[in-house]
């Protein structure tokens, strides 16, 4: 028979995040905000029964508990509604937009270059067996591919609005796949390599600006733009996002297939390749950090998971390489691809970074485009 999770009377502390996600379904805690705008983190307990699987709340079971319940709503009064989570809902390559999976539709009829996937859900496990796309690894049945795309093409993921974790890193993978095509081809069995990403970019672990926040402040969506350096071949892409605010930590992956053309000659090195579920543990300094630790109030460092930047000199992807053609690279900020020609005026292409407070990357957009300034953290070419 199976067991039901009865989530017991909360115990509520004040909660002093300038931001605030109002749940987490998949932890032990929600965020909540009184009427005089003052935040609170409520801890649940919570009991096993056999019923079923509905999820309910207990009576109080003792006078102290009744009346803190009641303090509790009252301070709780007039919330909005829980937020969901999500993932990446569509793409922008080169101009073009392609819509991705629809999680919550039927399989049947789904066309799209995204893998399917099928749950806003986090996965909580850094050895899921999901965690390469969010799914079982395999191709639609009637999976699409992007062909042609040059490589240094950016890539824009577009996340679902208001993407509600502001606090983690940003990443994202390529993997060659074998042969002539991706469809067919389990992304568990692929190779791995990180070409962006983008950790706490300034401030504190505690209250910092970090890649995630970054992402939110540019309409939910994530550019990532596809190295020159990269060979030619059929590509799974890999956009994530990893959210911090609760422990474990919440991992949001999700692929696309695509054809990269045109590009150059510089494999990944052997440190560089990784397998998912393998390139993550469970005890990696970067996915158990505490962001509201006393520790974390004065930590300005992060040490981003994963394996070492694709094209950097680096044994681990905190070291800073600021050689010519390798990334710019620091613990706490956020890193960028190399290409033939870093750091070099007019290099960079339509819809890519040029500018904004931590970024160390070319600052020249190729013609006919201008660098403009969107916010302090980000100039893009248009």
């Amino acid at each position: 028979m199976s067991q039901t999770v009865s989530r017991l009377n909360p115990s509520c502390v004040p909660y002093p995040k300038h931001y605030c996600p109002t749940h987490d379904n998949f932890h032990n805690f929600h965020i909540h905000r009184n009427l005089n705008g003052q935040f609170f983190r409520c801890f649940y307990r919570y009991k096993m029964d056999n019923r079923g699987a509905k999820l309910t709340r207990s009576k109080a079971s003792s006078h102290s508990t009744m009346v803190f319940k009641l303090s509790a709503l009252i301070a709780l009064a007039a919330l909005p509604k829980a937020l969901a989570h999500g993932g990446v809902l569509s793409y922008n390559i080169g101009g073009t937009i392609y819509q991705g999976w629809s999680p919550y539709n039927t399989p049947t009829g789904q066309t799209t270059i995204q893998r399917p996937w099928s749950t806003y859900n986090p996965i909580l496990d850094a050895t899921d067996p999901t965690i390469a796309c969010n799914d079982d690894g395999t191709s639609g049945a009637l999976q699409l591919t992007a062909s042609a795309v040059k490589a240094g093409t950016p890539i824009t993921a577009y996340w679902n609005q208001v993407w509600p974790h502001p606090y983690g890193p940003m990443l994202t993978y390529l993997a060659q796949c074998p042969g002539s095509t991706c469809t067919g081809v389990n992304a568990n069995t692929l190779k791995w390599f990180k070409i962006d990403q983008s950790g706490l970019i300034n401030g504190t672990v505690f209250n910092g600006y970090w890649g995630s926040g970054k992402m939110i402040a540019q309409n939910s969506s994530w550019t990532t733009t596809i190295p020159a350096t990269v060979p030619a071949g059929n590509y799974l892409i890999r956009f994530e996002t990893i959210a911090l605010h609760s422990l474990p930590a919440q991992f949001y992956p999700e692929c696309a297939q695509i054809v990269i053309s045109g590009g150059g000659s510089l494999a990944p090195t052997a440190s560089q390749l990784v397998s998912f579920p393998g390139a993550y543990s469970n005890s990696d300094p970067g996915l158990t950090i505490d962001i509201y630790s006393n520790a974390a109030q004065t930590e300005t460092t992060y040490p981003i998971p994963g394996p070492p930047l694709y094209g950097s000199a680096s044994t681990g992807s905190t070291t800073i390489a600021t050689t010519t053609n390798t990334p710019t690279t620091t613990a706490s900020g956020t890193t960028s691809p190399p290409t033939s020609s870093a750091g070099a005026p007019g290099t960079v292409a339509h819809y890519g970074q040029c500018g904004g407070q931590g970024y160390t990357g070319a600052t020249g957009c190729v013609s006919p485009y201008t660098c403009v300034v969107s916010n302090q953290y980000y100039s893009q070419c248009l």
